[in-house]
């Protein structure tokens, strides 16, 4: 059985839900997410695809005018189970296909799921690298510290696998929720490395170095999209999916440092 969504998860999709039932009122249409010309489009999505997402929703917005796309990041897992739960959601995406399966298999998608990128694990160290980190076995040194995602995390199921492949038994200081978590740490200087995605190296710039993980590039995590089950825009729904997995939305992931296809 999964655990039960914690409040903290709940908050930001409720608030979502309350100002979209109080637009909503005196509308109609089953694409009508908003009153007269306001319509709202909510995506659920990784954590690891908040600078992505924020680019390709100012797109999204200057090309659909009325639209406002409400963004909410969080571990896969988390929100693929607000999608099965049937909390407010018009899109899902995930950083694995694990994820995506699970929530389709939980009745959370309403419509195939689709990939769209794909990302690398990498190992993050400060600038400065306290830890003097120069490959990715040092973690195992006495004195080093490393943090991760929590299993469940797609983050952290990869992690753990390559962990394993590389013969890696130094525990982790701490296992975080999701990967911009596990790179607040990095940056914060409160971990001497963490495995995070070569997209959250990408966007920290100069405040992290990455180091190759052996075996990652071979078999990098796939992001999946789909709309949910109790999706309301559904037109919209489409259009994003569609901004994802077009030229333009190619472009802006592939800057961020994700694989496209």
């Amino acid at each position: 059985m999964k655990p039960s969504i914690t409040p903290r998860l709940w908050a930001p999709v409720l608030a979502l839900a309350m100002g979209t039932s109080l637009a909503a009122c005196g509308s109609g249409g089953d694409d009508e997410a908003g009153s007269g010309d306001d319509q709202t489009l909510t995506v659920l999505a990784a954590a690891s695809l908040t600078e992505s997402f924020t680019d390709l929703k100012k797109e999204f917005e200057a090309d659909h005018e009325g639209v406002k796309v409400k963004l909410v990041f969080d571990s896969s897992a988390a929100l693929a189970e607000l999608a099965e739960q049937g909390a407010p959601g018009d899109v899902l995406a995930t950083a694995d296909k694990r994820t995506m399966d699970e929530a389709e298999a939980n009745d959370g998608t309403g419509s195939d799921p689709q990939q769209f990128a794909t990302n690398v694990v990498t190992l993050a160290v400060p600038s400065a690298n306290p830890g003097k980190i120069t490959s990715f076995a040092d973690i195992a040194k006495p004195g080093v510290s490393y943090v991760v995602c929590v299993p469940s995390a797609p983050c952290g199921a990869a992690s753990q696998t390559l962990l394993k492949s590389n013969k890696i038994t130094a525990k982790p200081a701490s296992e975080e929720t999701d990967v911009k978590a596990v790179l607040a740490k990095v940056t914060a200087n409160e971990a001497d490395a963490g495995l995070v995605y070569a997209t959250d190296v990408t966007s920290a710039g100069d405040d992290v170095k990455g180091i190759e993980v052996p075996g990652a590039a071979a078999d990098p995590n796939t992001y999946w999209v789909a709309q949910t089950s109790n999706a309301k825009a559904k037109d919209l729904a489409g259009d994003w999916i569609d901004l994802m997995r077009g030229a333009d939305g190619k472009k802006v992931l592939t800057a961020a440092g994700f694989g496209t296809s």
